[in-house]
């Protein structure tokens, strides 16, 4: 084993003990249960947002992740709630919808580049808000409300996971679901960039005429990739439907949108990592200016601007994070 793969292992390590179990123990000395509110969001717009980079992977602005984050609500909620499936269920199923529905829609739009493409998708998180004001089966501006917490979930009698109803912390419970889900959802992450298809990616991000010169299928990666990305965002946004308990057209909006795409450029597009960096300093950052008020938004936006201009790879372009962090 080289330095640099035990350097590795023991950030991870150091990364899924400090999730797991020095951050529960340190909330639970300090009493401040909020914070798992806070984390569990963190862990979930870190999830959304990682499929805003893959897109950028091959080359693509992406700024209507919110949109399949709103459709992964949705088809949730209306599974749990109308149909009387499991949550455990339809979770994997918001995210499969979410995916067919980017194939669909990526199919002619995924041709087109730069600008042009981020106009597009910009366009398709008003698009869906409107259509949830508008179908029936979404309840209109209602939103569907009084979503049951997530049931026990067994195989062949064994308990995998407890019903979050009976838990007498259910916010534990919800922080330790969504920081799973972020660990899977990065090593899948890690995982493509690192292998073949990840390979194809880059050449397409780098130049695709030539790449389609050479036998690559640059459509069909292309239509691959956004599905995945749009697979994560229908993840999260469902279990973002699952600890509100409620799920209303405005639940994500053009902004969150934008968020995910920030939340890309202030960790380092460069770095698989980078997403779940942005999304923690982001949103404890806002968070932290929040006693300055009217001016809360200016200095937020100012302090964003300067980080990125000092830093334009990311906050792990710093050389700490060629040690600590798993490079592309």
């Amino acid at each position: 084993m080289s330095l640099k793969d035990a350097r590795r292992i023991l950030a991870l390590a150091a990364f899924l003990i400090s999730v797991f179990w020095l951050i529960p123990y340190l909330i639970a000395v300090s009493g401040y249960w909020n914070f798992y509110f806070t984390l569990t969001s963190v862990a979930l717009l870190s999830v959304a947002s990682a499929g805003v980079w893959l897109t950028f992977y091959i080359g693509r602005i992406n700024i209507g992740q919110g949109a399949f984050a709103l459709i992964g609500a949705y088809v949730s909620a209306i599974l749990v709630t109308k149909a009387g499936i499991s949550f455990w269920i339809s979770l994997p199923i918001a995210g499969l919808f979410a995916g067919m529905v980017a194939v669909l829609i990526g199919l002619p739009i995924l041709r087109l580049r730069g600008v042009y493409f981020a106009m597009i998708t910009l366009v398709l998180t008003e698009v869906v808000r409107l259509a949830a004001l508008a179908l029936p089966i979404t309840n209109g501006a209602k939103g569907i409300v009084s979503i049951p917490l997530p049931s026990e979930l067994s195989i062949f009698g064994i308990v995998l996971i407890p019903d979050f109803s009976a838990i007498e912390n259910p916010k534990l419970a919800f922080y330790y679901t969504a920081c799973a889900l972020m660990v899977a959802c990065y090593a899948a992450m890690y995982r493509i960039v690192n292998s073949r298809l990840g390979q194809l990616c880059r050449s397409m991000q780098q130049n695709e005429e030539l790449a389609l010169s050479v036998g690559v299928n640059i459509a069909y990666l292309r239509v691959i990739i956004f599905a995945i990305s749009s697979f994560f965002g229908g993840v999260g946004g469902a279990m973002f439907g699952a600890i509100a308990q409620s799920v209303y057209p405005s639940s994500f909006v053009v902004k969150d949108s934008i968020d995910f795409m920030l939340n890309c450029f202030l960790g380092g597009l460069g770095y698989v990592f980078g997403p779940m960096l942005g999304t923690l300093v982001l949103y404890f950052g806002w968070d932290l200016l929040f006693e300055l008020g009217k001016y809360q938004l200016l200095i937020y936006s100012c302090v964003l601007i300067l980080v990125i201009l000092v830093l334009p790879n990311g906050l792990l372009s710093v050389r700490l994070s060629r040690i600590l962090w798993a490079r592309q």
